[in-house]
């Protein structure tokens, strides 16, 4: 597994590669996901684990997230953070993929189809994404945060512009104390069901535990899915 640390567009980029493309073995596919600071430790591993689980070359790139709130999230909540540049900046973030990222990308690997995935709030904004451009072929939401003031009825009147969607959910999420992220259970129901009635190519997987168990192998699963379909 080749990787490499790129400075792309004023981020740092962590970029792998499961193919020789010295070789001619060329990626079919790109990968896209967040980097936050509490993501490096198990970017590595969430890697090994989607080469170990495919036989398609495939190239991954984790863009840097300054700040987890304010660069991801499409709107204010409260109830998320209370910041007051908090839900102003997720369509800077989204620009700087369609517009900085992955022409950049293209230019080493050609046009590749994309996914793009994130987990908790990186799942939220790859969804909102989805339902802003066609750029990416398929959605991989780990764990997203859909419980969010306002989500639903921006997913209910902006439909998805992708082909395929993965959704996951620890079946302890909805346990939770507080009241607001105790929604989850219900809210990631109606987002399966919304995209069903769509007619997007759609999966939702019920994981063991809470939000922190287990994220890159929830992360590595939502890929793989989306890279089959």
């Amino acid at each position: 597994m080749e990787q490499e640390e790129l400075h792309i567009g004023g981020r740092e980029c962590l970029l792998f590669c499961n193919g020789d493309v010295s070789a001619g073995l060329r990626p079919v596919c790109l990968l896209v996901q967040t980097l936050g600071r509490h993501e490096r430790p198990s970017v590595a591993r969430e890697v090994e684990l989607i080469a170990a689980g495919t036989q398609l070359p495939f190239a991954m790139v984790f863009f840097e997230v300054f700040d987890w709130a304010t660069d991801l999230m499409p709107w204010p909540d409260p109830k998320v953070d209370r910041q007051p540049e908090v839900g102003h900046h997720a369509g800077e973030t989204l620009q700087y993929v369609t517009e900085t990222l992955l022409p950049a990308l293209s230019e080493r690997f050609g046009e590749l189809p994309v996914i793009l995935g994130g987990y908790s709030l990186g799942g939220l904004f790859a969804l909102w994404a989805s339902g802003c451009t066609d750029r990416f072929a398929a959605v991989a939401a780990a764990s997203p945060s859909v419980w969010i003031r306002d989500w639903l009825p921006f997913a209910q009147g902006h439909p998805v512009l992708t082909d395929a969607v993965y959704l996951s959910l620890g079946d302890q999420e909805e346990l939770a104390r507080n009241a607001a992220i105790a929604r989850v259970g219900d809210c990631i129901r109606a987002q399966h069901a919304l995209l069903q009635a769509q007619g997007v190519a759609c999966t939702l997987r019920w994981e063991s535990g809470g939000h922190f168990s287990d994220n890159e192998g929830r992360l590595a699963r939502a890929f793989l899915w989306c890279l089959g379909e």
